[in-house]
């Protein structure tokens, strides 16, 4: 037996798990190809012709090799990928989705009056995992870099978008781009107001009509809602369960082109943790979003940790 691992342990590089390629199989499939007892072809008896032989099958092996050989074309560009936008070191990979999902439940401290008893979407900040990922969401849609995206897709990096129209109306096309690479699209209001100043009504018009858009434009009907400014009351979560919503998450840290903020005191990554950021360039920021998804992996990277997808996760 000889086995065949693609794995590279130096710090920062994506570890692949061993592929082990039984070659005894494919010994095991030429010998049976030949028919007859102890491997030996039968003779034909006197007058008939030979029986030609049925044409061998591939080996199992071939297989396996493919697969080892596809694996590794897809590490070497993202090494490729990751020395061409500047990173320090490759991303690591995510675990597979797990496929017992979390409970999710709003954190200790976030929950309005009759929360659990109404049913209300749950409000959190992180998901309750051991795996060692975070995850990595962007808001409002005012920037829409094309280099962005490029990078986002050549890295194989998963993030979640939460979209307001009046800065994604000019170009709806932006953010199909984005879902067509697998990016979820979510709901971010209308108009991006300050919900607790507003009725029942008004907030449910800002988070129903957004649902009402992202469904128009790009087939689906979001289940996660963010609150712009992170804030809101019971009617605005009230009103985001009646428009469908499901999860309201936060996030507990927010990352920039030139710093991170945190919310816990620790100052730290935690398994889990979602992080924050926003459609942003030149204009509002000292950098591009490049720059930022730069930073954040960067940091991320160092530190253990991988980017997995947050719907995989609920």
């Amino acid at each position: 037996m000889r086995s065949v691992v693609l794995n590279d342990e130096r710090p920062g590089r994506t570890a692949f798990r061993s592929v082990l390629v039984v070659l005894a199989l494919a010994g095991i499939a030429s010998g049976c190809a030949g028919g007859g007892e102890g491997g030996r072809s039968a003779r034909p008896a006197a007058g008939q012709q030979p029986r030609k032989a049925a044409p061998p099958e591939a080996p199992p092996a071939r297989a396996l090799h493919s697969y080892a050989t596809r694996l590794r074309a897809a590490h070497r560009a993202r090494v490729a990928a990751a020395k061409r936008w500047g990173l320090r070191a490759v991303p690591l990979t995510p675990p597979a989705p797990p496929v017992h999902k979390p409970v999710i439940t709003t954190r200790k401290g976030f929950e309005v009056d009759g929360h659990e008893e109404l049913g209300l979407p749950p409000v959190f900040t992180t998901v309750p995992t051991e795996d060692r990922v975070v995850f990595l969401t962007v808001d409002d849609g005012a920037e829409k870099d094309p280099a962005f995206l490029r990078m986002m897709s050549e890295l194989e990096i998963p993030y979640t978008a939460f979209l307001s129209d009046y800065l994604i109306k000019d170009d709806y096309g932006y953010f199909k781009k984005m879902q067509d690479t697998g990016v979820s699209l979510n709901n971010h209001t209308l108009h991006h107001p300050y919900l607790p100043a507003l009725s029942y009504a008004r907030q449910k018009y800002e988070i129903c009509g957004m649902q009402h858009v992202i469904e128009k434009r790009y087939g689906t009907r979001p289940t996660l809602f963010r609150p712009p400014f992170g804030n809101y009351d019971r009617d605005t979560l009230r009103a985001a369960k009646t428009c469908g919503v499901r999860y309201a998450p936060l996030w507990g840290e927010e990352v920039f082109v030139d710093h991170w903020e945190y919310r816990e005191g620790d100052r730290s990554l935690h398994p889990g943790d979602i992080v924050l950021t926003h459609f942003r360039g030149r204009g509002d920021w000292k950098g591009t979003m490049p720059e930022m998804v730069r930073r954040f992996l960067n940091k991320v990277t160092a530190k253990g940790y991988a980017v997995a997808r947050l719907e995989d996760y609920l």
